[in-house]
């Protein structure tokens, strides 16, 4: 592993564990060279993604940008870092297990939204104001009564 601080290839694993429930391994590691200390998180990967855009471009799958879109819907809400992992994480695997080597972008938004709504109603339309491209006061409207309507209907089956 390349030392981020003096680009030296070689370092010394430190301390290893897992975390994600088991999905990625943690490891502290020291730089051979210049001794700075620094971590790296190991993921299973099962196929490499590709990301078909709506205008037809394909961009190699980015874990990262769905984290980081993640965190900025719930950015002041009370869900911790772990579930906003344990999102990202069930998001990924949903995409790997469906056997696609290329997934829609739309597709990848909707299993975000979907597993945003279950965990935090305001990271959910957050999410969706961007996602969807709000432009009015009316498009929160709407999503709000869907979310009402659904709310409803799933009282009444319990």
């Amino acid at each position: 592993m390349r030392c981020p601080f003096c680009g030296n290839p070689d370092s010394q694993v430190k301390d290893s564990r897992p975390n994600e429930e088991g999905s990625a391994i943690r490891r502290r590691r020291a730089c051979l060279s210049c001794g700075q200390r620094f971590t790296t998180v190991e993921r299973v990967q099962l196929r490499e993604l590709v990301v078909v855009k709506q205008d037809g471009r394909r961009a190699p799958f980015d874990r990262d940008k769905i984290s980081r879109s993640i965190r900025i819907a719930l950015r002041k809400r009370p869900v911790s870092d772990e579930q906003m992992e344990q999102i990202v994480t069930g998001v990924v695997r949903q995409l790997e297990a469906s056997g696609d080597t290329e997934v829609a972008s739309a597709r990848i938004g909707e299993l975000t939204m979907d597993a945003l709504k279950e965990v935090d109603g305001v990271g959910y339309v957050r999410f969706a104001s961007v996602y969807r491209d709000f432009t009015e006061a009316r498009d929160f409207s709407e999503i709000l009564t869907l979310m009402e309507s659904k709310t409803q209907q799933s009282e009444q089956k319990d």
